[in-house]
């Protein structure tokens, strides 16, 4: 037997920052509260000057690294590997260009999200059409266009059997499976069981019509994937798949497609951080996928095709927002409470904590359901925190960006920066009693430039409807 020495390790659970001793002494000097009042060398209350809060602010420079570093990761140890940018994650126009600057292709879930990246100049050929929900029209362009759909239900099959016989040549399409890889829930609403041989069925049914051309085998396991070995999981059960259709068949499917899931250096609720140290490098992950690829045989090999989103994107975010109210002023300022105040949280516990109201609610942090986003003031301050919930600005007890979250002694007006928040919080936001706030980007070059301008009250009107006899003059 082995033996592996791992030497101790000063952890978190004896401090939430580095000068944890000071945070355990109410009254010790030089306690530091991490600040944020610059994002890319600009300062927050700049930003917020000109074009007001909340506001969403991306990093060009991060989108690019991380691009860069994703690419980098996979194509050194498996070369033939391509990149699509999925639009799901954040659709604007401006993230959507840098990552195809990058050499991204599309990744798309539904028409709208494919007129989306018609419009950015996509070739069909370099657009992957997914999601259950596909309509007659939009699969007639993708097919005409040479898209790859890759085909998610029986349903779906019929349809797309049909459509292509008024097309005068073979169409590449692919399939989405679904499967239990035993490192992460499994996601069954998507594609064909693999277990069952329902991949396996609809696969073959697809290579015996002359009319179709199986390019893809994809499976897309979840997201937010902490164990890189789910992926060699998939890949492996992937190949096995391929293998038996070029048993049945004679023909080798070029492509497999394992999605996305790559997590951003992000925690979960209840997860003890700090994120680097619990979440996998994504050179883990590729190293995992390349090493079950690099098995086979060198002309056997498929190319690979990955369609990460949170992991591509989540870093570059940050929301900037204001302090509105200050509930429990007496316990979110109190540095030494008294024994009144003491004796009050003890008897109601969690009612009894101080908190804070911003000017931005769930209905731009949907992700904060899942996900304990990092939330930093914008100035320094030297009095020791104190554990409040940050409450967001909408007409719902539900609107909690955070239960507890470490925060000094704050008044209204102060700012507060929220990080990462890149992933999905925009695509999926709501004019729930407030206009969407405005989103900038910084550039390479330090430039800040309005991607999504505020929104206005034209803006939710414009597709309103109201009856003459209702209209008041």
């Amino acid at each position: 037997m082995t033996l592996h020495y791992s030497p101790p390790v000063i952890t978190s659970e004896l401090g939430r920052f580095a000068d944890a001793a000071a945070n355990r002494n109410s009254l010790g000097q030089e306690v530091r509260t991490p600040f944020c009042d610059r994002i890319e060398g600009v300062a927050v209350d700049d930003l917020v000057e000109r074009f007001g809060s909340p506001l969403f602010v991306f990093s060009e420079r991060v989108l690019r690294d991380t691009a860069k570093r994703a690419r980098n990761a996979f194509t050194s140890v498996y070369s033939n590997t391509t990149f699509a940018w999925s639009y799901k994650t954040n659709y604007l126009g401006a993230i959507c260009n840098i990552f195809h600057e990058e050499g991204w292709i599309a990744e798309v879930v539904s028409d709208f999200e494919y007129q989306k990246a018609e419009k950015a100049g996509i070739l069909g050929r370099d657009i992957i059409y997914n999601g259950p929900n596909k309509s007659r029209q939009s699969l007639e362009r993708a097919l005409s266009q040479r898209a790859i759909v890759q085909i998610d239900n029986w349903d779906e099959l019929g349809l797309i059997e049909d459509i292509v016989t008024t097309i005068d040549r073979p169409v590449s399409v692919g399939i989405r499976i679904w499967m239990d890889t035993g490192f992460a829930p499994v996601w069954s609403k998507f594609g064909f069981a693999l277990a069952n041989g329902e991949a396996g069925r609809a696969a073959l049914r697809i290579v015996s019509n002359p009319r179709l051309r199986l390019h893809t085998l994809h499976t897309h396991i979840g997201t937010y994937l902490l164990d890189p070995r789910a992926y060699a999981v998939a890949t492996d059960r992937l190949l096995a798949l391929r293998e038996m259709l070029r048993s049945k068949s004679g023909q080798l499917v070029p492509c497999i497609n394992l999605g996305g899931g790559f997590p951003s250096n992000s925690l979960l609720h209840g997860m003890i951080g700090p994120a680097e140290l619990v979440v996998p490098a994504i050179e883990s992950y590729a190293e995992a996928i390349a090493g079950v690829l690099n098995a086979l045989p060198r002309g056997q090999r498929p190319q690979l095709r990955l369609e990460s989103g949170r992991h591509m994107v989540d870093e570059a975010g940050w929301l900037i927002t204001s302090i509105v109210a200050v509930k429990g002023a007496d316990r979110v300022n109190a540095v030494d409470p008294s024994a009144v105040n003491a004796k009050t949280n003890l008897v109601l516990g969690e009612h009894a904590r101080g908190s804070y109201i911003v000017d931005a609610g769930v209905n731009l942090l949907y992700t904060a359901t899942w996900y304990r986003i990092g939330v930093t003031p914008a100035r320094a301050s030297h009095v020791p925190p104190n554990a409040v919930r940050l409450y967001g600005s909408l007409c719902m007890n539900i609107d909690v960006i955070r239960e507890s979250v470490d925060l000094p002694p704050l008044e209204v007006g102060d700012r507060l920066v929220l990080h990462p928040v890149g992933a999905y919080n925009l695509t999926q936001s709501m004019q729930f009693i407030a206009y969407r706030p405005a989103v900038v980007l910084i550039g390479l070059d330090g430039s800040i430039e309005v991607i999504r301008r505020r929104e206005e009250l034209a803006d939710i009107e414009q597709c309103e409807q109201v009856p003459a006899r209702l209209i008041r003059t």
